[in-house]
């Protein structure tokens, strides 16, 4: 690894615990820009898992006060993601790393589109939500159990995902659950880190990178996030995503 690259894996990974904290997704910057510097499809994908944990926490900490209250729901939400992300884990050790590879064009896509419709489900959310009571039942900890398996075998906009799944079937304030998706994605970032960090392909100068900045940028997330331009961050992630797809059909 050269300097430079250094240099460019840590501002991804700080604009990457950023994104994750605010919006979700930001494995969509750092994925790309690994597999741009030459590294793996699937090396990527467990360095990310790694190095970004410490961000996901770092960004849960930092909402720590949309947290109060919500002890007995994390507990359980997050037992459901923990399980996902093991089963998701296996997939990715068990399947071959060809089929990882014709998967990743379509993961990402799905997670462009996902980062598209965003705002939509954000304006819904904020147009619905009043009180405090669950409105999904016994749906939405399958649906979390779900995002719990994709989270543990790509990662990406696994908050996306999580905060239209919450949004719909859970009646809280946003910025209560997005602490709640922060918990939930940290979760499955260190369940699934754990296992890979074991088991699998990993650079471990990659995580070391990842893991300062990522925390870095998790805390500027939750504490200068929500006034960052939205429409930057999300136009961000889009042109970096469908450059992604590019390279890995014309790859």
């Amino acid at each position: 690894m050269t300097w430079w690259q250094a240099v460019v894996i840590v501002l991804a990974g700080t604009w990457a615990g950023t994104i994750n904290t605010v919006v979700g997704s930001g494995t969509l910057i750092t994925f790309p820009v690994l597999v741009a510097l030459g590294y793996p499809p699937v090396t990527a994908t467990t360095s990310n898992a790694i190095g970004l944990a410490p961000g996901a926490i770092s960004g849960s900490v930092g909402y720590r006060r949309e947290l109060a209250g919500q002890r007995d729901r994390v507990l359980r939400f997050a037992l459901f993601s923990v399980i996902g992300a093991g089963v998701g884990t296996a997939l990715l050790l068990s399947l071959p790393e060809k089929a990882f590879e014709t998967i990743v064009p379509w993961l990402i896509g799905l997670a462009v589109v996902l980062v598209l419709i965003q705002p939509k489900v954000s304006a819904w959310v904020l147009r619905t939500s009043s009180g405090d009571a669950p409105r999904g039942g016994l749906l939405i900890l399958p649906l979390v159990f779900v995002i719990g398996i994709y989270g543990g075998y790509f990662t990406a906009a696994q908050g996306v995902l999580l905060m239209g799944v919450l949004g719909i079937l859970v009646r809280d304030s946003l910025q209560r659950l997005n602490a709640l998706k922060n918990v939930l994605a940290a979760a499955v970032n260190v369940v699934a880190g754990t296992v890979y960090a074991f088991l699998a392909p990993v650079s471990w100068p990659v995580i070391a990178l990842l893991a300062i900045s990522s925390t870095l940028g998790g805390l500027l997330g939750a504490k200068i996030g929500r006034r960052l331009p939205p429409r930057v961050l999300r136009a961000t992630i889009i042109v970096i995503g469908v450059a992604a797809i590019a390279n890995f059909l014309l790859s």
